[in-house]
């Protein structure tokens, strides 16, 4: 095994930790897919909090900001705050690969190789064992649920796939997100599955252990919860049908149906609201577009269509009321186990504030989220399949009506709205993340601003 570093000597003369890795972040932080800011240059980078985890992996929120000009008040200049676990060796190792951050050229750790601890299996290990013992490290508490204890020894794998957090696989058994972009407050990816589960509801894992920060600010970093081995999520079966001429309209109202049962659910065990203000909506909607056409000028030339669409919205009845939803509903975050499908990740769309993502929405906006998705499944083939997706959207309504007793379809202009609104995201989030798949997002824009269907 490669030698770790010894590095309580050099903790001691980290006044200034920056001096050492502050070049290197800059270099590997806008490269990885967490990464926020990757249309904005990162102008400062700054510790906010560093403790060291066990021996060779030190635990650090860096703040990366993207100007230089502070806040009122004193405030951190914007930008975000990172969790980063970080591998310190003497000698770098060949099956680090592409975790392998650089090596340190000259302050306190000159000399040193830093990597992503997450790659590292011995890493990966010891954080399970935090998690499966509870206890404080610095200003770091792990907790875990007493009634479901987790066995040691389990091998750990880094999940490959496209996402705005870190995964860790444990021997098929469990799954630990550790999330990227911190921000202060109880993520809805604990609260929320805790909360179902006390109500019953089986569709969503429950959490087993999870950690969390009280410096600089009280935050949670990361949910351990049990994996679905034999599941498949409905993105993967959506396209397996589509590429064997398949129907997927069984599904798809199954899906609506398990959605509807998680809403009831979450609105047992949170306050419910009362039916939203249609207006106050609207021009929350109406000031997301003016930003985003600023930012992707493709979307300008769509404006005034798409501000029908949400100046309609102010003559709909006020619909369901608003109560907690998962937030970022699509196809990639369902799994279908046998015959059930399960719903995961209630972070919500981790771009929004998190005090917004835990407020009480209307549950339209995650029926939206769904339907955009069976679109973005269609275009995924050429020829392009628009009856394909047609027939799910149709069958996933019908689902979420026979189970929460009010139908979608019949909230035409409140449909539109919200499916707008997504629409809108998706361009945003596709020409700074994925800009190759930024006409399937663009094709929704023309419909909704042409015809409004």
């Amino acid at each position: 095994m490669p030698k770790t570093a010894s590095l309580r000597p050099s903790l001691t003369r980290l006044a200034e930790p920056m001096e050492s890795l502050g070049g290197l972040l800059r270099d590997w932080l806008p490269r990885q897919r967490w990464f926020a800011g990757k249309d904005r240059p990162v102008t400062e980078l700054g510790l906010l909090s560093m403790t060291e985890l066990f021996p060779g992996c030190l635990h650090l929120l860096v703040h990366a900001g993207h100007t230089g000009v502070p806040s009122p008040g004193g405030a951190l200049p914007a930008g975000d705050c990172y969790q980063l676990l970080l591998g310190v060796r003497e000698h770098s190792s060949p099956r680090l690969g592409r975790a392998l951050i650089g090596r340190v050229q000259d302050g306190p750790l000159a000399g040193l190789a830093v990597y992503d601890a997450l790659h590292d299996p011995r890493s990966a290990q010891l954080l399970l064992d935090r998690l499966r013992h509870p206890g404080t490290v610095g200003p770091l508490r792990f907790d875990c649920d007493p009634d479901q204890p987790v066995p040691g020894g389990l091998v750990p794998r880094l999940l490959d796939a496209e996402q705005s957090n870190s995964s860790l696989v444990y021997g098929d058994e469990y799954i630990l997100k550790v999330f990227r972009r911190i921000q202060p407050g109880v993520n809805p990816d604990l609260e929320v599955p805790g909360a179902l589960a006390r109500q019953g509801c089986h569709r969503v894992p429950a959490p087993v252990a999870w950690f969390q920060t009280k410096h600089p600010f009280t935050a949670t970093l990361g949910v351990l919860q049990p994996y679905l081995r034999d599941a498949s999520d409905g993105w993967t079966l959506a396209l397996h049908a589509l590429a064997a001429g398949d129907d997927f309209t069984v599904q798809a109202r199954a899906l609506g149906a398990a959605t509807a049962e998680v809403h009831l659910a979450l609105a047992s065990a949170f306050p419910v609201g009362e039916p939203g203000e249609n207006g106050q909506t609207a021009t929350a909607m109406s000031e997301r577009l003016a930003a985003a056409a600023h930012c992707v000028p493709a979307l300008q030339r769509y404006v005034p269509g798409l501000r029908a669409a949400f100046a309609a919205l102010a003559t709909c009845d006020a619909g369901p009321p608003a109560q907690r939803i998962h937030g970022d509903l699509h196809l990639g975050q369902v799994l279908r186990a046998g015959r059930e499908w399960f719903v995961i990740d209630f972070e919500g769309e981790p771009s929004r504030p998190l005090s917004e993502r835990r407020s009480a929405h209307s549950p339209v906006r995650d029926i939206a989220g769904m339907l955009r998705s069976f679109d973005y499944a269609a275009r995924q083939r050429r020829p392009w399949r628009p009856e394909w997706a047609r027939r799910c959207r149709e069958a996933y309504c019908a689902g979420y009506a026979a189970r929460a007793g009010w139908d979608p379809r019949k909230k035409h202009g409140l449909l539109r709205a919200y499916e707008t609104d997504r629409a809108v995201y998706e361009v945003l989030y596709e020409a700074r993340h994925r800009p190759d798949w930024l006409p399937v997002p663009m094709a929704a824009i023309e419909r909704l601003a042409v015809r409004g269907d």
